[in-house]
């Protein structure tokens, strides 16, 4: 009973609502990239069941074939060598695995690739103990989230960083950390990427579906990593460009850049910014 209900419950996330699959019950894809990630975890998880169906199979077989019976005080056959077998199990798995690496490197050499077309809006977002900056290079302007305190707080617009993107327009990711290691993770975009110190890593999305979806850090961060938390809000153009007015009205303009990062570079030895009494930069402002 417990191993049915723990079953049971993995498929009760908010962003599965089409019983075991994720995605939405008006079939509309979130991203452009969204039912290739479907199709690739659907089709791994059948070729899973396949070669469990296989293992059960045999192992099912030779409990009942080769079970010692009640007057049977012989040995079976031992045998030290089974050339045939021995080749067999260590060539299928090679196979399997081939198979299960062709499909996914072909998917991810797809979702990763930045050269194929211009995007038509580009977004920076940085990660910070434990909250996201934004900046919407293309129009000059930027928004900014501090870390809520109030976990219960999760979904509610008025407290969290919200990053806007204009449905069915290309958007280039730039991704780039403050502090130290984060991972950028919107579920129902099904794709995550981890965000390091003094690197930046892209990629490229269509958001084809409106909607306001949550997004957290996957990456284990400190102490108030469960409330690094964002939305992402897909509108319109118009609503779009509304927002990116509200911000330059807000006098948000510029970017907020690698200044503002906790260990900052100088030169090529990688060394820490110091203040007037020689210590770190960061801890003289704390």
């Amino acid at each position: 009973m417990a191993a049915l209900v723990a079953t049971a419950a993995t498929g009760c996330s908010a962003e599965a609502q089409r019983g075991w699959m994720p995605g939405y019950d008006d079939g509309q894809q979130v991203t452009n990239q969204t039912e290739r990630i479907t199709t690739l975890w659907v089709g791994s998880w059948i070729a899973a069941l396949f070669v469990g169906v296989v293992v059960w199979g045999l192992i099912v077989w030779c409990v009942t074939v080769y079970r010692k019976r009640k007057d049977d005080d012989v040995l079976p056959i031992q045998l030290r060598y089974h050339v045939p077998l021995e080749i067999m199990y260590t060539v299928v798995p090679i196979l399997m695995v081939g198979v299960l690496f062709y499909y996914t490197a072909r998917d991810m050499s797809a979702i990763e690739d930045v050269t194929t077309e211009e995007p038509d809006v580009v977004v920076e977002v940085y990660a910070k103990q434990w909250s996201w900056d934004f900046n919407y290079l293309d129009d000059d302007v930027w928004d900014s989230g501090v870390h809520v305190e109030d976990i219960g707080a999760e979904g509610n617009p008025e407290t969290l960083p919200t990053l806007y993107l204009p449905v069915d327009q290309r958007v280039e990711f730039h991704l780039r950390s403050r502090d130290v290691i984060h991972s950028f993770w919107v579920p129902a975009f099904l794709y995550k990427k981890d965000m390091f110190p003094q690197s930046e890593r892209t990629f490229q999305v269509v958001p084809t579906r409106e909607g306001v979806y949550a997004g957290k850090c996957a990456e284990f961060c400190g102490e108030h990593h469960s409330g690094m938390l964002f939305n992402v809000a897909v509108v319109s153009q118009d609503e779009y460009d509304e927002h990116i007015e509200s911000l330059r009205d807000a006098g948000q303009t510029g970017r907020l850049g690698p200044e503002l990062d906790r260990l900052q570079s100088r030169g090529d030895d990688n060394s820490v910014p110091t203040g007037e009494s020689g210590t770190p930069a960061d801890e003289e402002n704390s």
